[in-house]
């Protein structure tokens, strides 16, 4: 039955089913919660429908934006190599599946969507692994990655203490100068 399916999915004669609930953190495990946001955030940028998709005019928009300007036949082959739905356009999952893609070498060297990874590519140099010296420490982060988003997370709430202290600050200083005025 199962392959019975799959044969109809590849055909054409039936829909894929999609879990309800999609989770970026969990499905694409090789990028950081960081590098996610950063590619959610760029996502937004060039949705300008707020439809919660890059149809094949905002896909447009950002590779004219992005230096790359495609013809409508390449934007079109650009949706059709990770549209998963059929629906001729891209969702953020299948927008996270061209870096995923990107990143295993699966997508072809003339493809539209690789010269879009390459210009929106994470800064390799911040992110990766620097010398040997950092090897062990890269693999010990490998093989803990669920630690590695805990850490991630603190490190957000910790900011926002610290953002939250400062914003006290200021009011507090406010006050101050407003008591000299005022008397």
């Amino acid at each position: 039955a199962k392959l019975c399916r799959r044969q109809d999915i590849n055909e054409g004669a039936a829909q894929p089913r999609r879990a309800a609930v999609f989770n970026p953190y969990t499905e694409f495990k090789e990028f950081s919660r960081r590098q996610i946001k950063d590619m959610e955030r760029m996502f937004r940028l060039y949705d300008s429908g707020r439809d919660g998709y890059i149809d094949l005019m905002e896909l447009k928009l950002m590779m004219e934006k992005l230096g790359a300007p495609q013809t409508h036949l390449g934007l079109k082959n650009m949706i059709k190599e990770v549209d998963e739905d059929f629906d001729g356009k891209l969702s953020f999952r299948e927008f996270l599946l061209i870096f995923h893609k990107a990143a295993a070498g699966e997508l072809e060297e003339d493809s539209g969507l690789l010269t879009l990874a390459k210009l929106s590519e994470i800064d390799v140099s911040i992110e990766g692994v620097k010398g040997a010296k950092n090897f062990f420490e890269a693999k010990a982060q490998a093989l803990s990655s669920a630690s590695k988003f805990e850490a991630e997370i603190r490190a957000e709430q910790d900011e926002r203490k610290r953002e939250e202290e400062e914003r006290k600050h200021r009011r507090a200083a406010f006050r101050e100068l407003k008591s000299a005025f005022t008397q």
